[in-house]
């Protein structure tokens, strides 16, 4: 698409009353692709769609939604899963989130984003979701203080698949030893053969399931999955 023409609208997704709405950044819109904002803050974390539009009557569909999160990585509050891990068994699983105050903070709350928004989820220090964790539980999650702060975010899936990948919540640093673990939803004893892949590639095929990185480097950044057909 050309831009000669064309207007950008840009929204951040808002809830109200219980309902979602897009509500705009701007009034008009702007000429270019983009739209800054400056200087970013906690308040601008959230769910953001854009679409163009041509005169005043003639629109396209919103763009898909992009989560932005914006916060101190200094954050006196901090979000913990238990257990460690990002990605989630439907049905039987208990996972727990809980906001730990590194220092004294107020009225913080845990929040979440789906494909719907950004929503409440507790004013409390924790959340259980046991026996009954679904897959519209995945979602990014984080705590958010009264006086302003984000801790960090975490991108948890929740799946209804046979197999996960478990790796670390938190991101490593270089030099640490982080070991990827690829447990399949019925087998106990999480002894697998699994066929580890990165960025899309294999790099691995192991018979117990697991792939050690012993010195973590700035070259073993990436997305990484696992697949595996014993049960």
């Amino acid at each position: 698409m050309t831009s000669i023409h064309w207007r950008f609208f840009w929204y951040r997704n808002v809830s109200s009353n219980q309902s979602y709405t897009f509500k705009p950044l701007s009034d008009d819109g702007t000429t270019e692709e983009y739209y800054t904002l400056s200087p970013a803050g906690h308040i601008h974390t959230g769910r953001y769609v854009c679409r163009a539009g041509r005169g005043n009557s003639y629109y396209t569909d919103y763009s898909e939604p992009q989560f932005l999160w914006s916060g101190d990585l200094q954050s006196t509050v901090s979000l913990t899963v238990n257990p460690n891990r990002t990605q989630h068994f439907t049905s039987g699983t208990s996972v727990s989130l809980s906001c730990e105050e590194k220092v004294n903070s107020t009225g913080w709350r845990l929040m979440r984003c789906t494909e719907k928004g950004v929503e409440d989820l507790v004013e409390s220090r924790w959340v259980t979701k046991s026996g009954s964790t679904q897959t519209r539980d995945s979602g990014v999650y984080w705590c958010e203080s009264g006086s302003g702060e984000n801790s960090n975010a975490i991108n948890i899936t929740v799946t209804d698949g046979d197999v996960i990948l478990e790796s670390p919540v938190h991101p490593v640093t270089e030099g640490d030893t982080v070991t990827l673990v690829c447990k399949h939803r019925t087998n106990i004893s999480n002894i697998i053969k699994a066929d580890f892949y990165k960025d899309g590639v294999l790099i691995r095929n192991e018979t117990t399931g697991e792939k050690t990185i012993p010195v973590v480097s700035k070259s073993d950044e990436g997305f990484y999955k696992c697949t595996s057909n014993e049960g």
